[in-house]
């Protein structure tokens, strides 16, 4: 199949550039490939949006009924102790985390409703076809990609229902897979994107949606904390934002630059709501949603070079995040917008792919993350240094300090082995107000065809058992969100269990895994989490 654009994934990045593409040129013929099977799916974010990059792309959106609502009318910031909590003035907060003037809202139901707006604007989006495959052309450029062969079994082998997958072919391809996506990982590597750049930085987000006592809601609220339950040395912190229907918005990120392999991302979630200062909201409410997924940190010194011979890289498949912000939709948006109007100039006047850099210079997003590089990178120090740097960079001189301050390591080689780190005694979850893994993945809507090739592929299948569990504990035991990996003992054996058809796609495992011995790569398209308005 020919077209002129080719783009693969359906989040904010991918259809803001098919929606800006149609608008330069109704005539242009724009595919767009969604691995989930349906646009929204896969898409979890906190969400307070800033609608900077909507309003330049549909100036319109409040008359096109949009899913966006719900304002923010107040905000609060804690620094938790372990049974106690410190509250943080407002007017003291640097203001990249003041949230005036934006909304909290879904950026699920956000990305549906983009995507009915590029379909109106004569888009083609193809849920459930995941790009498995980078086509190459006899110079090196970049042809188009090929869809993911339906119907194998797990040896690889063609069951009744086989469909062979399909080649998409395209004047320009646009990578829009989101956090840490398995092409835009191979293209990054091929062509050499992040030579000269800092090591990329990531964490896990997790988020559920609770429907609680109506005397507990604060409609329009959005609270953050830092401190308790982790330690001075790891870098995460929560927010809860008061939705619209008596619901509220809970997460948790931590930084995958985390030390101890003892430490359990989740656990530490579900511990954090036991605070005095968090419990109090959910008393007496339900939890209706969970999931998790990577969120990309490294900001402007782990930016790769977004463009390549045929195609580009939009959104967090390059990294376009404002970590101190903690929003990336608007930054993902502006990108994509970017890449269109670079296209349009290339396939109309020649003009080569690299002026998409110049663009991006030129932009408020570069502006953006330029301003933001310096906070990520401080909280090496700890968390209280962290602030208080935060405070002088961000405050009194605006993000404008004479120096970028650098990441030094990767994430997977941060990990201290389990002989030099303490334990950690999580407390059993009480199914009120903390639970355990297997009820949360239920609550994904996580399903993955039965009998297929496993998507989670280990490098050397002997390393988790020879060489991680010795040394490390088989972190993944901890680290992944649903309990996709496991070490079972029998008679006084280990073996390493992939349980793959948990997997929500997060992709920690791919980031954080110490010898990166474990590769994402997509399973049969449309499997995975559902999730609803996340």
């Amino acid at each position: 199949m020919e077209y002129d654009v080719v783009v693969v994934g359906g989040g904010p990045s991918g259809l803001s550039t098919a929606i800006k593409l149609k608008q330069l040129n109704p005539d242009i013929n724009v595919c767009l490939l969604e691995k989930a099977s349906e646009i929204g799916a896969h898409i979890l974010s906190g969400n307070v949006f800033e609608t900077k990059a909507l309003d330049e792309l549909l100036p319109n959106w409040k008359n096109l009924n949009s899913p966006i609502k719900t304002k923010v009318s107040k905000e609060r910031f804690l620094f938790l102790g372990k049974s106690k909590s410190l509250s943080w003035p407002t007017w003291l907060l640097p203001r990249v985390q003041k949230n005036h003037n934006n909304y909290i809202i879904s950026l699920a139901n956000l990305c549906r409703w983009l995507a009915e707006q590029a379909e109106s604007l004569g888009v083609e989006i193809f849920p459930g076809f995941p790009a498995s495959q980078i086509l190459y052309k006899e110079d090196g450029s970049i042809k188009g990609v090929a869809t993911q062969d339906m119907g194998l079994d797990k040896e690889g082998n063609k069951k009744d229902s086989y469909e062979p997958g399909m080649e998409l072919h395209a004047k320009v391809t646009v990578f829009a897979e989101g956090c840490r996506g398995h092409l835009g990982k191979e293209l990054i590597k091929k062509f050499e994107l992040d030579k000269g750049k800092d090591p990329q930085q990531y964490g896990i987000g997790f988020k559920e949606i609770w429907e609680i006592d109506e005397k507990n809601h604060d409609e329009g609220l959005v609270m953050h904390t830092a401190g308790w339950p982790l330690d001075n040395s790891t870098y995460g912190g929560s927010f809860m934002y008061h939705a619209e229907n008596k619901q509220i918005f809970l997460g948790y990120v931590i930084g995958l630059d985390y030390k101890n392999p003892y430490l359990s991302p989740f656990d530490e979630f579900q511990r954090f709501k036991t605070h005095p200062s968090i419990k109090k909201y959910l008393e007496g409410g339900k939890r209706i949603s969970y999931g998790a997924r990577a969120l990309i940190e490294g900001g402007i010194q782990s930016l790769p070079k977004m463009f390549m011979p045929g195609a580009l890289l939009v959104g967090c498949d390059a990294g376009t995040l404002n970590m101190p912000k903690i929003k990336g939709s608007h930054t993902a948006m502006k990108s994509g917008m970017i890449a269109a109007e670079t296209i349009i100039e290339h396939l109309k006047d020649k003009k080569d792919l690299s002026i998409y850099e110049q663009k991006f210079k030129k932009s408020w997003i570069y502006k953006e993350l330029h301003e933001a590089r310096n906070v990520k990178p401080s909280f090496s120090w700890g968390l209280i240094i962290g602030i208080i740097f935060t405070g002088i960079d961000q405050i009194l001189f605006r993000g404008k300090l004479p120096f970028t301050l650098k990441h030094r390591h990767a994430d997977h080689e941060t990990l201290k082995l389990a002989n030099e780190m303490p334990k950690i005694d999580y407390p059993k979850p009480d199914n009120v107000i903390t639970f355990d893994k297997t009820s949360s993945v239920y609550l994904t809507g996580t399903n993955h065809t039965d009998n297929q090739p496993v998507h989670l592929k280990l490098k050397n299948p002997d390393l988790p058992i020879s060489f991680t569990l010795d040394k490390y504990d088989e972190p993944a035991q901890r680290y992944c969100p649903v309990g996709v990996y496991e070490v079972q003992v029998e008679n006084n054996i280990s073996k390493f269990v992939i349980n793959s058809q948990n997997c929500i796609h997060c992709k920690t495992c791919d980031i954080k895994e110490p010898s990166q011995n474990i590769t994402w790569v997509t399973p049969e398209g449309g499997g995975g989490p559902k999730y609803g308005n996340m």
